[in-house]
């Protein structure tokens, strides 16, 4: 038993400068921010062929939304029940990565992300502990058809819903707290000719319940429900990946406010091209908005909520990658951004205060073993 354990590890530090706005620390100062810090450890071990234990700790720091603590990112006891040669049926026990999308299950691994922001239209950051991860079961299954694989996950249990999520419906100054209740999340997936194309339909319902002390704002309920289309193609030198997402979130039942029922929108087109072995450049054009009745957020503007321009973002990224070494990667980012719809709430908690239009900057090394 002991051959088959694999220990693992990464570590990711940034530097981020903005000309408005903060972004993971005072970014926007005029000294930038060092406070983007991603450090995590894993391993797994094959206690009998059908069986495999895997974790990993997590140390993730990001302004004012996360201070690093170190946190279980997941821990599954993995058991395959079927492991054929053109099939395979599991399930995972434990905390496990949701299925969310192509990037979700290892978005804390640099290595695996095209950039070193993920597309924040459909990864948010400053919701992410709701899309993370799950404590409940996962059952998966994957067919090996005979020029592609077909992969399905569905998975039922408790999201992470932290302190994250209170930012960015504006309860973080009221008391009380959500608490997460049943959720389920599931994907089916298909790669064609070894994953020259690779399509992928993900889909969400997501429960919490917010415990109030006293009669402001009471006790609610949260509901999210996204639906997610990726699509990606592989050539020898370059990718091109399309995501689209619908997002249904609803609050209901607190007496602070009527019930609440946005539908928001996401999409990104992202090109990406490799070149020299080991250098990759990327450029991406990435929109989001929080309501799809009130595009422009004018009517939010109205209501006396805060600027128009925080209920939209349209980002223009462009990226380099290189990895001298297949253990280290170096990477540099620039984004052009109109609206603060995915801004952290944390590092800009005065709305009114933030710049409709603004530019950012990213340099990010990365080690793993």
């Amino acid at each position: 038993m002991m051959d088959t354990l694999q220990v693992h590890g990464f570590l990711s530090q940034a530097y981020i400068v903005t000309d408005n706005n903060n972004f993971f620390g005072s970014s926007s100062d005029g000294n930038g921010s060092w406070g983007y810090t991603e450090l995590g450890v894993n391993a797994s071990i094959r206690p009998s062929e059908h069986l495999l234990v895997a974790a990993q700790v997590l140390s993730r720091r990001a302004g004012e939304g996360d201070d690093g603590s170190l946190r279980l990112d997941y821990g599954v006891l993995d058991w395959q029940m079927v492991n054929q040669r053109n099939r395979t049926i599991g399930a995972q026990f434990g905390r496990f990565k949701n299925p969310f999308g192509f990037y979700n299950q290892t978005r804390d691994v640099a290595f695996t992300r095209p950039s070193i922001l993920l597309p924040q239209s459909i990864y948010f950051d400053r919701t992410r502990s709701l899309a993370l991860a799950a404590d409940g079961v996962s059952v998966y299954y994957e067919e090996r058809l005979d020029n592609g694989v077909l992969r399905t996950q569905f998975g039922a249990g408790q999201a992470q819903v932290d302190d994250d999520v209170a930012y960015a419906v504006g309860l973080e100054d009221l008391p009380g707290g959500f608490e997460p209740d049943t959720s389920a999340i599931g994907q089916i997936r298909y790669e064609h000719d070894g994953g020259r194309v690779v399509v992928a339909l993900s889909a969400a319902s997501v429960h919490a319940d917010y415990d109030s002390p006293g009669q402001t704002p009471g006790d609610g309920k949260l509901a999210f429900q996204p639906w997610i289309l990726s699509a990606q193609y592989n050539a020898e030198y370059w990718s091109l990946t399309a995501e689209y997402a619908l997002r249904d979130v609803e609050l209901r039942g607190f007496n602070a406010f009527p019930d609440q029922h946005n539908k928001g929108e996401s999409w990104y087109v992202q090109y990406t091209r490799r070149f020299m072995d080991d250098w990759q450049w990327m450029i991406r054009y990435d929109s989001l908005v929080n309501n799809r009745d009130d595009r422009d957020g004018s009517k939010y503007e109205a209501s006396g909520r805060g600027p128009a321009y925080s209920q939209f973002a349209d980002d223009v990224t462009l990226g380099l990658q290189w990895q001298p070494h297949p253990n280290l990667m170096l990477s540099g980012e620039y984004h052009n951004v109109d609206g603060t719809g995915w801004l952290p709430s944390e590092d800009n908690p005065d709305p009114n205060e933030t710049s409709k239009r603004w530019d950012m900057w990213l340099l990010q090394m990365s080690l793993r073993f």
